[in-house]
């Protein structure tokens, strides 16, 4: 018989909606049922989730259930519905292997669990501003069909003693109770070096503290991903507290091209100068390829043409570089 945490789970999960973590704990049942010779019971309790899961699927009218943050939780949490999936992402095949692994095993979490695994959750994004890591976060969240909440770190992070450990505990509680994708952008604000000469005592304990909820497990399976620029940065302590670590580049010469392809639509685009734009994109990031391209786009549309031409996507590639060489200069000591 199942006991009396996971009945309390079940009730706790029905009245709150939550019927993906109604049906989970059933199918934990079922494996403890199985492993107790009871295989009759378990495979009944299996086939009944299977058919409800399918009445819920043919009445679904919206594909991503809301559940926008509310309470303490309205300045920590913002709810962001996908945009991309999986196919809209250019990336190195390695990366997108490795996303694509993480996205099967969250399907199939119910099989992984009555086998006595868990699927791989937690997961740490690093690679340089504009690569591609909150696009990927979010192609996650698209691809399962689940919330996307960004974690607000001006909402989280405060000068009170305990106040920011505080929040981080309702975050890692609503990780447990809804299952979703929640991304701590620009994570190296919470999770940088213990021995930081230039820490403080308080964010020491803010570390700690995330330190311990990210070793708890919870039954939704929900997807904690944090994301850096600055991996140095990151406390050792860390590494071995997420499953997967995945590193994100800049485009390679195939990359650069695919990325503009995609972005030309509807416009026509049949005799592009590969090269010159391939070496005029060289070290700029996909994000900042992106915005170039639809610029150039967005010229051709006011300047009423159904056509781009090479010189159009060069100029703007040309801007995006001279931008970031201005920035960078500005930051440089006099």
């Amino acid at each position: 018989m199942s006991n009396a945490k996971q009945i309390l789970a079940m009730l706790r999960s029905r009245a709150e909606g939550d019927d993906d973590l109604f049906f989970s704990i059933a199918l934990q049942i079922a494996a403890s049922e199985a492993r107790q010779g009871h295989k009759t019971t378990a495979e009944e309790m299996r086939a009944e989730v299977d058919k409800a899961r399918a009445r819920r699927s043919r009445g679904a009218s919206v594909a991503i259930p809301l559940g926008a943050p509310r309470g303490d939780l309205e300045g920590l949490l913002e709810l962001k519905e996908p945009r991309f999936t999986l196919s809209d992402m250019v990336l190195a095949q390695p990366l997108l292997d490795n996303l694509g692994d993480m996205i099967r095993q969250q399907r199939k979490r119910d099989w992984l669990r009555e086998h006595g695994r868990t699927p791989n959750r937690r997961v740490l994004f690093v690679g340089p501003p504009g690569s591609g890591k909150t696009m990927s976060a979010e192609a996650l969240a698209g691809e399962l069909k689940i919330p996307f909440y960004v974690i607000r770190l001006e909402g989280l992070i405060t000068r009170y003693m305990g106040e920011t450990a505080a929040k981080l505990r309702l975050v890692f509680d609503e990780t447990a109770r809804r299952r979703g994708v929640f991304l701590f952008d620009e994570f190296d604000a919470v999770g940088a070096n213990r021995t930081a000469s230039n820490d403080v005592a308080e964010m020491r304990r803010v570390l700690n503290s995330f330190l311990q909820f990210m070793e708890e497990g919870n039954s939704t399976d929900s997807l904690i991903i944090c994301s850096t620029n600055h991996p140095s940065l990151l406390d050792r302590a860390l590494l071995r507290r997420y499953d997967l670590v995945l590193e994100f580049e800049a485009p390679t010469a195939d990359q650069i091209k695919r990325i503009i392809t995609n972005n030309l639509k509807p416009m026509s685009s049949a005799r592009l100068g590969w090269s010159k734009i391939v070496k005029a994109a060289e070290g700029l990031s996909q994000s900042e390829i992106v915005r170039a391209t639809d610029d150039a786009v967005k010229t051709a549309i006011l300047d009423e043409r159904k056509s781009i031409a090479t010189d159009d996507v060069l100029l703007r590639l040309n801007q995006r570089r001279d931008m970031r060489e201005a920035f960078l200069d500005e930051r440089r000591p006099d």
